[in-house]
């Protein structure tokens, strides 16, 4: 009888393995085609299998979709507009998340006057579509000089980041004992103490979270990047969508598909490298209501 169940148990483990591997097929399927794509050359694309490896691996359509030669204010490749991402990404993830961590950290333990109304009007923030601010912002940036300007677009993501990382700390630190904060203060630690001493230590997860969330919404940011960005100052997502868009002498396909690869990298690796952190940071309550 035991090794009856023991039978059913293996079978239904198999079959449930099969189908999560035909379903990880179905996912990771267009990625592989936009691989061997990239490997390609054009005439192996046009008259060959979609799906076949390529015959001959180039790395040709790889240089070329990277390649940062400019020509006055117009540059073919990503080279630039990657680094243009770059510049923005990091000084606007960093800002916004410690902008955040002190906001969640005041509203979840330092209770004043208005501070429901503070973070009801910040959640509200966090549901305000990004056509609704376009011409405002562009005015701010436009009074601040920073217009068309990668400063000018760290600002944006700055502004429009901080109420998602707002509520992702103030949920996350509501967890923590109340009595901790007070048994510091009773120990005669102030306001940035406790934060140093208590909080910090206990915030790596919720770090991961937030620092994985915005970069990887800056980094696919196309709408702010075409709006705010000017020739010389475009995002990479606003460079990809130009290339693709652009077909002088005949589509490359194969060069399309190695600069959208490109493109994605960084948040894929992103996630591959520290995708368990951010799980964790998850179910450790940063997403909590």
């Amino acid at each position: 009888m035991s090794s009856f169940k023991l039978t059913n148990i293996n079978i239904g483990r198999t079959l449930i393995y099969m189908i999560l591997l035909f379903f990880a097929f179905i996912y990771l399927a267009p990625l592989y085609v936009m691989f061997t794509t990239s490997l390609k050359d054009i005439e192996e694309i046009r008259s060959g299998n979609l799906m076949a490896l390529p015959l001959d691996p180039t790395f040709y359509a790889w240089k070329k979709a990277w390649s940062s030669a400019c020509t006055g204010s117009e540059c073919k490749g990503l080279a630039p507009y990657f680094w243009n991402s770059v510049r923005i990404v990091f000084p606007a993830v960093i800002i916004s998340t410690i902008v955040g961590a002190f906001n969640g950290y005041a509203l979840a333990k330092w209770k004043f006057k208005g501070s429901e109304f503070l973070f009801g009007a910040l959640l509200f923030g966090c549901f305000i579509p990004f056509q609704v601010i376009l011409l405002p912002m562009a005015k701010l940036l436009g009074s601040l000089g920073l217009a068309n300007t990668v400063t000018g677009l760290v600002l944006v993501h700055v502004i429009y980041g901080v109420a998602f990382t707002t509520l992702f700390f103030r949920n996350y630190y509501v967890g923590i004992p109340t009595e901790l904060v007070k048994a510091a203060k009773l120990d005669g630690a102030g306001f940035f103490a406790i934060f140093r001493h208590i909080f910090i230590p206990l915030s790596t997860p919720i770090f991961v979270v937030t620092i994985i969330w915005q970069f990887t919404q800056i980094w696919n940011d196309f709408l702010f990047g075409v709006v705010y960005s000017g020739s010389g100052t475009q995002p990479i997502t606003v460079a990809l969508n130009n290339l693709v868009n652009t077909s002088v002498g005949g589509k490359e396909y194969n060069v399309d598909m190695a600069a959208a690869i490109i493109a994605a990298l960084p948040t894929l690796a992103v996630y591959v490298i520290a995708g368990k952190y951010f799980v964790r940071g998850l179910t450790a309550g940063a997403v909590k209501g």
